[in-house]
This record gives C-alpha cells, structure tokens and sequence, in this order.
C-alpha cells in the first residue's frame, strides 16, 4: 500500500505540473515530506538528505561555464558557422541542422537553450529554402537531444550522476559515452528516414541563402580555446584509464577528476578573461531544471527506503519475458516523455529501478539505461513536451503554429517512438 502511494505521488506530482505550469519538482517535495515523515517514520533530516547534491552541483557548474559562451555569443556563431559549410549541398540541408544543433549542444549548451535560438533559424532556413519545416524540426530536436548527450554537457552529465548514485560510478562515464553514440546512430537514423522517406522531405531544398557569419571576435575565440581546454581536461584521463586500466597514474589522476569542479575552476577562469558579465552568467543557469530534478530525486530516495524500487524491480522481473523489458522501458519511457521532463522526471525515476532489475534477471545495465534514455527522447518532439514546444513557440504565424501542431503530434511522434522502440531491439541483441 505504501509502495502504490509512493508511486501514485510521483504520478501526481507530473499532472499538477503539467496542468498548473509550476515546477514538478516543489510537488514531489511536499510528497517526500508527507510521506516520509507520517507515513514512515522519517526524520525530517533523513528527507532532507535525500536531496542529490552531487548531482546539483555538477549540473550547477557545468552550465555556469558554458553560460558564458551562450552570453558573449559564441556558441550562436559557431552553429551558424556549421551551418554555412553546407551552402552548396541543400540536399543535405537537415544534416547541417542537425550538426549545428548537437555541435553546440555537445559544447554545453544543453538541449533547451539549443532549442531555444535554434528553432527560429531552423524555421526560417526552411522558409527561405522551401524545405519540409517538420523534417527541419526533427533534425534540430534530434542535433539537441544527442548532442546534449555528450559526456561532458549537460544530459551527459546528469545521466552520469543518477548513474553514479545508483552504483555504477566505476562504469557511468563508459556507459554514458555509450548512450551518447546510440543517440547520434538513432538520430541519424531517423533523420534519413524524415530525409527520403517521407513525401515532404524528399523535396530537395532551394534558393538556400547563407550569408557567412561575422568573424569570431577576440572574446569568442578565447571563449572557444578555453571550452576545448575544458572539454579535453575533463575526457582525457577518463579515455586513457580504460585504454590503460593498469597504470597507477592514471588511475590516480582519473580518480581526482570530477567534472563539476573543473567547470568551476574554468569559470573562474572566464571571470579573469572577462568573456561575459557574471551576473549574466548566473542568472541563465537552469534552477527550474535542477528544482525539478532534486526534487523528484527526493522522492525518489523515500521511494528506495520504503523498498518501492525493489518491489517494482521484482514485479517486472517475474511478470515480464526477459527479452520483452527492454521494450517495455522504451515505451513507458516515452509516454512519461510525452507529458513531462526526460532529464526531470523520466530518468530520475526509472534509472534506480535499474540495478535491482539487472541484478534479478541479468539483463546489461547499459541496455537498460539506453533503452530509457532513447526511449523517453523519442517523445520529446511533442508539443506537449519540452522539445515540442519550443519549436511551437519559434512559430511565427497562428496558421503555421496550427499546421505544425498536429504534424508534430500525430506525424513526428509516433514515427520516432516506433522508431525508438525498434532501434532498442536491436540494440538490446547486439549489446
């Protein structure tokens, strides 16, 4: 009874945010607290505790950093760079978008804020190009979500800490750089089936019009020369320990590398530079999205003390065929991911059922968590959903905002879903 309670929290927690507007993460805290402290007994410190703060800080200062490419410019100007390259190739039009779209995201710009100056541009280069604007759509949506995914940007990097605080920290960077190559193989995937087949996209765009972007500034080209610093410190000693388990420096080194302190020392490092104002800087780091992630997080640690993931584990192990969990994460991950937040509420809530379900019908840690990344990022092109809804938003018309909207939800979603679901068979034979 408590366990069904717990879970029917978590649920309702999702539909007073998506009804109310208001960040689902303040719900799940009241949830945590009521549930926690009359139901079982909880200290108000033990609730408290449950708060990830490991995973706060690391989101916290890796966005704090590139914050300060976002501010002076440069991350606009390379993805506009990215996207001139490909002027005299308009058939491969939703591939530059695409590149433009995960190149920035893979920087650290993270998926909402590449949604959010993409999404414009994207539309109006399908404007101006006569391109399919969905097959637009779905090469943004998809750039942003896989290169979000990178290690050391910012679904990355919280994939790696719910990871870490589920017991995998040994293995959480390998298996996030395998999530992260999934991605980009499913996204491309997905883009050649929008590119050549469907009837709109196979139209090959026209009369594209890019005129080269202004040169980086000074600033900027600082800016750029610190991110690859950045993006290099923090790889480098993680690639060398698993091609080199055995050297004890390495190891050593690799074991003192945390990539939310080295943000915080590259920020600093920007503040002396000067590349943006610092109350700029941190008035766009995402406190909604950390709000919403700690705050389910809590949630979800009373949910592991009263024994609900375990008893949800168990269920799925003996209810289900093996080769059939895969599959069932996918879906339910995408379902979760069409009303709600993938990095918020999806991987927060599924990826602790994880080690007690591996463990109990031996199916690979990594399929699971892919499966539940790639599932729930298959929905996210709803307009309901984050991804869906800032290209709604980049609409410039009611008719084309009325014409997006049901390609959007009854075209692009279902398509990626299916999608999705067959990309994690596959994925769950060969891995």
């Amino acid at each position: 009874m408590l366990s069904f309670c717990i879970v029917a929290a978590i649920a309702v927690s999702v539909i007073i945010g998506y009804k109310t507007g208001f960040n689902t993460g303040f719900f799940a805290i009241i949830f945590a607290y009521f549930i926690g402290s009359f139901a079982m007994d909880m200290s108000p410190k033990e609730i408290i505790n449950g708060w990830p703060v490991s995973t706060m800080f690391v989101i916290f200062s890796v966005s704090l950093f590139y914050n300060f490419a976002l501010v002076n410019g440069t991350l606009e100007k390379t993805a506009r760079y990215l996207l001139y390259m490909f002027r005299r190739f308009p058939g491969l039009l939703p591939f530059a978008l695409y590149l433009a779209s995960a190149g920035i995201a893979a920087l650290g710009a993270g998926f909402f804020t590449v949604m959010a100056f993409m999404a414009p541009i994207a539309l109006l280069i399908c404007e101006e190009s006569n391109m399919d604007k969905l097959t637009g759509a779905v090469s943004i949506n998809c750039g942003a979500l896989s290169g979000a995914n990178f290690m050391t940007s910012g679904s990355g990097i919280i994939f790696r800490g719910l990871m870490d605080e589920s017991g995998y920290a040994d293995v959480s960077f390998r298996y996030s750089a395998a999530i992260f190559t999934a991605s980009v193989i499913f996204s491309l995937l997905f883009i050649v089936l929008f590119r050549f087949g469907t009837k709109n996209g196979r139209c090959i765009p026209q009369n594209a019009s890019f005129e080269k972007p202004e040169p980086f500034t000074p600033l900027q080209i600082k800016n750029v020369y610190l991110m690859i610093l950045m993006i290099g410190t923090v790889l480098i000693f993680p690639i060398l320990h698993i091609l080199f388990p055995t050297a004890d420096w390495i190891t050593f080194i690799n074991s003192k590398m945390d990539v939310g302190l080295a943000a915080i020392l590259f920020s600093a490092a920007a503040l002396f530079m000067k590349l943006a104002p610092q109350k700029e800087v941190l008035a766009r780091v995402p406190w909604n999205t950390i709000i919403m992630i700690c705050g389910v997080g809590m949630l979800i640690q009373v949910a592991v003390s009263a024994g609900t993931i375990d008893l949800l584990a168990a269920w799925a192990g003996s209810s289900l065929p093996v080769w059939l969990i895969p599959i069932a994460f996918s879906i339910v991950s995408a379902v979760m991911s069409f009303f709600s937040s993938t990095l918020g509420v999806v991987c927060p809530a599924l990826f602790p059922l994880v080690p007690a379900l591996s463990g109990a019908v031996g199916i690979p840690p990594l399929i699971l968590f892919s499966c539940i990344v790639i599932g729930a990022q298959s929905s996210a092109i709803s307009p309901f959903s984050s991804g869906g809804s800032l290209i709604m938003g980049a609409c410039t018309t009611d008719e084309e905002r009325s014409h997006m909207f049901p390609r959007l939800l009854f075209q692009a979603v279902p398509m990626s879903v299916i999608f999705a679901t067959l990309f994690n068979l596959v994925l769950s034979v060969i891995l």
